[in-house]
């Protein structure tokens, strides 16, 4: 057998022969080897973030038992979110039932007997790649389940109900820290003519486009998010009222001060905003600001559209 991509591989053994013949046999074979010389040089390598995702740990080491290290690294893994699947694979001379159900109680997957077959050595690696890579994509599933149920298909923003979790959250913190925060409605103008007009293939491409464009304008810890439609909201921890006011015109102008390509022809696209902040002392209620924001946004659009609109919170 010989690896195609290497996987590293830790061996563990207080026995240098043991320990040579590991090594010289794992390389064969196209693995990428780490040696540690007992079994607490064992456990301070696989809790690192880029630990070998197979070990072979001898039972009976100094510092720690092969056992005591499966323990100790299952137990760190539950703490650590997302952490990659380690393969263990005690070694030892015990052979007897006891000591089998031991090493496996301990957090091991599997279990050899010295002197080890190669053959059976083998086998047990591959089973353990099957599982290594098996466990990768069940954790690159659940990342894009995750994704879909947080975000916008078609804008990759965050959906409503993230984005409303999102407001409350730095509406607590304000309110933890003593800090204001800014929260702006914005909505494209005459967008369903552009729908009507050139389509919703074309009425999409803009959708994305302007939340390419808002994502450009905003600090990374900002936070965007499609309210509903062409609705976005807009989540600004540590604005007050005239930061709040000064991102807004901000985003209008990223908008509307450079046209948009739509079915081959330039055109310029607007959007109202109206804004509102919240500050230390007022009603902190994540639906009172959206209100606010939205008679903002209400008045911004009676207004002429294409511009800011600040009230101030209640």
């Amino acid at each position: 057998m010989v690896v195609t991509s290497a996987m590293r591989v830790l061996i563990a053994d207080d026995s240098i022969v043991s320990r040579h013949l590991l090594d010289a046999t794992l390389r064969k074979w196209g693995y990428e080897v780490v040696v540690a010389n007992d079994g607490l040089e064992a456990w301070n390598a696989l809790k690192q973030e880029d630990a070998p995702r197979i070990a072979i740990l001898d039972w009976v080491m100094p510092g720690l038992t092969g056992p005591e290290v499966c323990k100790r690294l299952r137990e760190h893994s539950k703490e650590v979110t997302n952490s990659g699947y380690t393969y263990l694979l005690l070694l030892s001379s015990k052979s007897q039932r006891e000591d089998l159900i031991e090493g496996l109680e301990s957090g091991a997957d599997d279990y050899l007997t010295k002197p080890f077959d190669q053959h059976e050595l083998k086998v047990r690696l591959r089973a353990g790649m099957r599982i290594i890579d098996l466990q990768r994509e069940l954790l690159a599933a659940r990342e894009e389940l995750q994704e879909q149920a947080t975000k916008d298909f078609l804008t990759q923003l965050w959906n409503r109900s993230s984005i409303l979790d999102t407001l409350q959250r730095e509406l607590s913190r304000g309110v933890r820290e003593n800090r204001s925060l800014g929260v702006v409605l914005a909505d494209l103008d005459r967008f369903k003519s552009i729908n009507d007009t050139f389509g919703h293939f074309a009425g999409d491409a803009v959708l994305r486009e302007f939340s390419r464009r808002m994502l450009a304008c905003v600090r990374p810890y900002d936070a965007i998010g499609r309210y509903g439609g062409e609705e976005f909201l807009f989540v600004l921890p540590g604005c007050d009222e005239l930061s709040t006011a000064n991102q807004g015109e901000r985003l209008r102008a990223a908008l509307a001060n450079d046209p948009m390509l739509i079915n081959d022809a330039r055109r310029v696209v607007t959007g109202s905003f109206g804004a509102t902040s919240w500050r230390p002392g007022v009603t902190a209620e994540a639906e009172h600001l959206i209100r606010i924001a939205d008679n903002a946004l209400y008045m911004a659009k009676n207004q002429g559209r294409d511009r800011v609109v600040v009230l101030p919170p209640l």
